[in-house]
């Protein structure tokens, strides 16, 4: 009989023992603010500004390799960033947030990741700075309320755009929609993005979103004298954590622009038709910085030895 009832004991522990290890175990509770920080990641695809001409995006997405002929994610492992300016100007920003949407969801499944950040654009428009809507964006929502509710905090594109990131780094390539000056890059990166997304929350134009020397607007890297560019680059990128820093923003339809010795890429190259350029891009594969572009072979712009890691960043 003692036997018995030891051998019951026995089972019913280990029956409940289980449920409470699992019950005492850590949990991540979900967040929809993303992460800022990727490393180990052998391939980058960097796309500037789209300007809601969607023809353009699909021919340097599968330039680069990351989709195919049906614009479904054949990138495997690798990272694609988009770094801002789906929205405006063109009448397809629709089309193109559908696709970033859908890629997400694919490159996830395979390992891989698309980081489409906040350039000015997508701030002003969740804000109602209309100015660069362009009519037929509008009337492919069905009409300027229907275009209202799709951007706002409830609104499906609205809500998508309010979670981005601003500034990211991957391995130690920093990326962000505009610059960085060097009053912003005191900010811890986790910092920057928190307070975009909260002002986006407010609806206000009051904010780093809408300030002259703020992530989404300052042109003082893609602009200024490269003497001062290097000066500032010397400070900015190890606050970040990075040796290189990629931008948008400021157009060059000449394409992708290696500066400052391979410290900083300028990567609009006007791809829309408002602005007549290139679809074209950067490629980061393994320590070879290339721009990739429709119809032609890469564009070698720096090799250098392949990391995965972070530069460490200053105090």
């Amino acid at each position: 009989m003692r036997k018995m009832l030891a051998s019951a004991l026995l089972s019913a522990l280990l029956t409940v023992l289980p449920q409470t290890v699992r019950a005492a175990a850590p949990t991540t509770q979900p967040t929809s603010q993303p992460d800022c920080v990727w490393t180990g990641v052998d391939r980058i695809v960097a796309v500037g500004d789209v300007h809601g001409d969607f023809g353009q995006f699909v021919a340097v997405l599968r330039a680069a390799g990351v989709i195919d002929e049906q614009d479904n994610w054949i990138g495997g492992r690798t990272h694609l960033v988009q770094t801002g300016d789906v929205l405006d100007r063109g009448p397809d920003s629709r089309k193109g947030m559908d696709l970033l949407m859908k890629l997400e969801a694919q490159a996830a499944k395979t390992g891989g990741m698309v980081h489409p950040l906040l350039g000015n654009h997508e701030v002003m428009v969740p804000l109602g700075d209309w100015r660069y809507v362009n009519p037929a964006e509008v009337e492919a929502f069905g009409g300027e309320g229907p275009y209202r509710e799709a951007m706002s905090p409830a609104g499906h594109y609205g809500r998508w755009l309010r979670t981005h990131n601003t500034v990211i780094r991957i391995n130690d390539v920093a990326f962000v929609h505009a610059g960085i000056s060097l009053a912003v890059s005191k900010m811890p990166l986790e910092k920057i993005n928190r307070a975009m997304r909260e002002q986006l929350a407010r609806g206000e134009m009051e904010g780093l979103g809408m300030e002259a020397d703020g992530p989404v607007w300052d042109r003082g890297l893609a602009v200024g004298e490269p003497e001062v560019v290097a000066r500032k680059l010397a400070i900015i990128l190890p606050r970040l954590g990075a040796r290189h820093l990629v931008i948008g923003h400021t157009v060059d339809t000449d394409g992708v622009q290696c500066v400052a010795g391979g410290r900083l890429f300028r990567i609009d190259v006007g791809m829309s038709r408002f602005y007549g350029g290139p679809a074209a891009c950067l490629v980061v594969d393994r320590g070879v910085y290339s721009e990739v572009r429709q119809g032609r072979e890469p564009r070698v712009l720096l090799r250098e030895a392949p990391t995965t890691q972070p530069a460490e960043a200053a105090p």
